[in-house]
């Protein structure tokens, strides 16, 4: 399937986008290979597949639970927008 100027500047349009006219180019391209592979992806065989929800079987994984001593404490607050006795001070988050 090709995509012609007129085409694009419909999506444009639907979209809300203020293509400028040195841009229509770049964005014709783009989306012409966008759309040729998705045809790529159509074609995949699929057939027998059995239906996937996740990556793999696993459910409720976590990790322990346990405390790590951080060594350059101080180059940790210079990130802290505010200190207070060695420590992140935060906004008030609950009444």
């Amino acid at each position: 399937m090709k995509v012609s100027k007129e085409e694009l500047l419909h999506i444009a349009n639907l979209a809300d986008l203020n293509l400028q006219e040195d841009e229509v180019d770049n964005y014709l391209a783009n989306l012409q290979n966008i759309l040729n592979f998705a045809e790529v992806v159509n074609k995949a065989p699929s057939k027998g597949l059995e239906e996937t929800i996740g990556a793999n079987e696993n459910c409720n994984v976590f990790r322990k639970d346990e405390v790590k001593v951080f060594e350059n404490h101080d180059a940790l607050l210079e990130n802290a927008p505010e200190q207070e006795r060695g420590m992140f001070k935060i906004p008030k988050v609950i009444q």
